[in-house]
Order: structure tokens, then sequence, then C-alpha cells
């Protein structure tokens, strides 16, 4: 089969590097790519949301399967736009992808079926979230309506805090559009799990859960990031709290999509909360996560393109989906500034090196016409080890990138140190 990737990140190189295992895939394509991923697929250079050009291409070329793994492009009905060239596509159509475009679908949603989340209001005049945020309970959370690069939720300590976040969403335009809506919502505490599940609307395969890192410095300290690293699988969801998720969470928010008119195909990712009344959703998103991916792939041990051909074609219920014992970790490698403001075009070396112990996934790296890698992005690569124990994947991932250099090389240092701490 020939196979089209959307996307150009680490999600997309972990996604690239799991399909080329498949004996099915006879040609692999991704769009736009990266310096990293042209190694192991042919890199189209196309915008991921150009959607109209992609869906062109893919006809032309006769691509017999495509992955739309990033939001923008599925908000954007690209998945649509194939199923219209008779193209099968791993991933929601654009309405089912409102379950991430849009908060306040989601919160609605959850509102009137009853799905476990923290109490909310929403609002599109600034003068009235305003008045709403002087006088709520802190902490509290505000975040943009739409999709805002995993940037647009702000924990605000006191009202005031609160008052400033409304400000510079709605009037400020700090997120552009996405910020034209708000979510308020209460402060949850408890440990954060996430987990990507394979569904074609009705059964439902969760993968190994994990826990992200969104913090730009150590000690979850600094400004919210696109994330900065993960382990998998993550020792606060249980057994027991996996069995209160599928019944009280998953099933009911396939349900609720299905009744909706919108049923979900492809990976619908849970980000929960586990609070001392049990488990609730903080977001949803309608694709893979990122870096997620890059820690859970490596545990997959299923054909990937047999399982999300079957989300497509309606068949997970009778598929082989498997994940190994042992556990992950991606250290994320950033440039200095990140997510801020941040220098481009860094020679990257170790990567060969690294690569003896581990997997390099390139999020933001170009090759220059000599060959040479550079960086390109805020989050560079993500460096993942795969062990028979979680200490040891730590271990391992951080001796792998202390190989790799690059001027203003940016990590956290912490990554899996919760994890390790609730092991005890």
């Amino acid at each position: 089969m020939k196979v089209l990737v959307v996307g150009g990140g680490g999600r997309e190189h972990a996604i690239v590097q799991k399909l080329k295992e498949s004996k099915d895939v006879t040609a692999l394509y991704c769009a736009p790519g990266n310096g990293g991923i042209a190694r192991d697929a042919v890199c189209v250079p196309m915008k991921a949301t150009d959607v109209e050009a992609i869906a062109d291409w893919a006809a032309k070329e006769k691509m017999d399967y495509v992955v739309v793994t990033p939001d923008d492009p599925l908000c954007l009905g690209l998945v649509d736009l194939l199923a219209a060239r008779g193209i099968p596509a791993f991933g929601p159509d654009r309405a089912a992808a409102r379950i991430e475009g849009s908060k306040v679908f989601a919160k609605d949603l959850m509102r009137r079926y009853g799905i476990p989340t923290a109490r909310y209001a929403a609002f599109d005049d600034a003068q009235a979230a305003l008045a709403y945020v002087r006088t709520a309970p802190c902490p509290v959370v505000v975040k943009a309506d739409g999709l805002a690069l995993g940037k647009g939720v702000l924990i605000c300590e006191t009202n005031a805090q609160a008052e400033a976040a409304v400000i510079e969403m709605m009037k400020n335009g700090r997120f552009g559009a996405s910020g034209s809506r708000v979510v308020v919502e209460e402060f949850l505490e408890g440990p954060e799990v996430s987990v990507l599940c394979f569904t074609d609307g009705t059964a439902i395969r969760p993968m190994a859960s994990s826990m992200d890192h969104k913090r730009a410095l150590d000690g979850d300290r600094g400004l919210n990031t696109g994330g900065m690293g993960v382990i998998a699988p993550n020792p606060y969801y249980t057994p027991e709290v996996a069995a209160r998720c599928m019944e009280e969470i998953f099933l009911p928010t396939l349900a609720a999509m299905r009744a909706e008119d919108c049923p979900f195909r492809g990976c619908l990712y849970f980000g929960l909360m586990i609070t001392r009344d049990g488990p609730k959703v903080i977001e949803y998103n309608c694709r893979f996560g990122d870096p997620e991916t890059q820690a859970v792939l490596p545990l997959m041990e299923s054909d990937l393109l047999t399982v999300m051909r079957a989300t497509t074609e309606g068949t997970l219920s009778q598929a082989d989906v498997r994940f190994r014992d042992g556990a992950s970790c991606c250290v994320v490698l950033a440039s200095g500034g990140y997510p801020e403001k941040y220098e481009t075009g860094k020679p990257i070396a170790g990567l060969a090196e690294a690569e003896k112990t581990a997997r390099v996934y390139h999020a933001g790296t170009r090759a220059l016409e000599d060959g040479t890698l550079v960086t390109s992005g805020g989050r560079v690569l993500g460096v993942t080890a795969v062990a028979d124990d979680l200490p040891a994947a730590i271990r391992l991932a951080y001796e792998a990138a202390d190989r790799i250099s690059f001027d203003g090389l940016h990590r956290r240092e912490d990554i899996g140190a919760r994890a390790l701490r609730a092991l005890v």
C-alpha cells in the first residue's frame, strides 16, 4: 500500500517509523515531514493545513491510505475531503474533530451526557467573562475555546491573574480567533494521566497510558509547552482506575458522539485527572498526542497500519491490539527560549551515537544541502528509550540524550521523577 502521513513533527516521525514495520506498506510519504523523517519516508513539501492541495495530491498519486495526525487539518476537514475523493483515512471527520477544536463543544457534550469533568462556564463576551472571574474561587483555569498549539490553557492562582488571562485572550487576541471564546473552569487536583485510544466509533482499544510533562522547567515550573517529555505507562493509571475510565468516560464519550450524529473514528486522546472523587476529563484531543506518541508507540507490538485501517473500516473489535510489558521514557530536547522566542538553524551533533541505544524522533529539524541537520523549531528532538522497567528507561533515555548537542539546547532533567515517586 502507498501510505501518506500528514504532519511534520516528532509524533509523525514516530508514526512513520512504526508504519515502516508493516509488511503491507510498499511506499511511505510524509507531508511536509522534516529533516529526520526524510530518512524514513519521501517528504512532500505541502503544509499540513493546505488541505485541498493534500487531498488533490493524494488522489493524483493514488494513495491507498492517508494518516492525518495534526489537529489543524483534522478540524479543517481533510478526512472529509479525502473521503470525497474515495481515499480512506485515519482520523475523525470535521464534525467529530470538534471534540478538540472547540472546548465549549466538548464541555457541553460532557455536561449533557453526564461525563465527569470540572465545573465550568463558557463566554463569548469579554465583559461577562471578566465579571465572572473577578469573584470565581481560585485557583481557576482559563482556556481558549479553539486550537492554540497546546498553549491556550492558563492556570490562574488569583482573580487578578484570571482577569489578565481573559483580557489577553479575548481583548488582546493572544491566541487569535481561538481565544474569542473562553472556558473558565474549576482547578482540579490529582495525578494527570494521558490515555490514547484507537476507536472505530463503537469499539475502543486503549493504548499504554502515559504521563506528560507540560511545564518548561524542572519541578513543573515555567510556562506551559507542547510537552517536554513523557513516560509510559503511568503508574497512577491502575487497573481499577482504568476500569472506571472505561465505564464512566471512554464508552460514554463514544456513545455521546454517536448520539450527536458525529461518531468518532481514529485516535481519541483522553487527558484525565485522578481526583479524590474519581477520574475526570481535563481535555479531549482528536488525534495522537505529541510527545505522548513517541513514548507509547515504541511499546506497541501490533501492526499499526492494520489497527488504523480497522478504525476506518469499523472492524476494531476484531483487531489485535497489543502493547509490551516494560516502560518507555521520552526526553524532549528543545531550543533555548522555547516556548517563547528562540533561534533556529543550529547544527545538531551526536545523533548517530544516541541512536545506538535509543530512538531519536525528529520534531523540528531540517537538512542543509550538504546533509547537515540543523534545528528548525522549538521542540527539536524526542529521545526515547524502552526498558523492562521505568528506572532503566529513564536512565537510558538521558544517557542517549547526553550524546546530542546543539547551541542553546534546553531540556528538563526530571522527566519521570513524579512517576518514580509513585512507584515507591
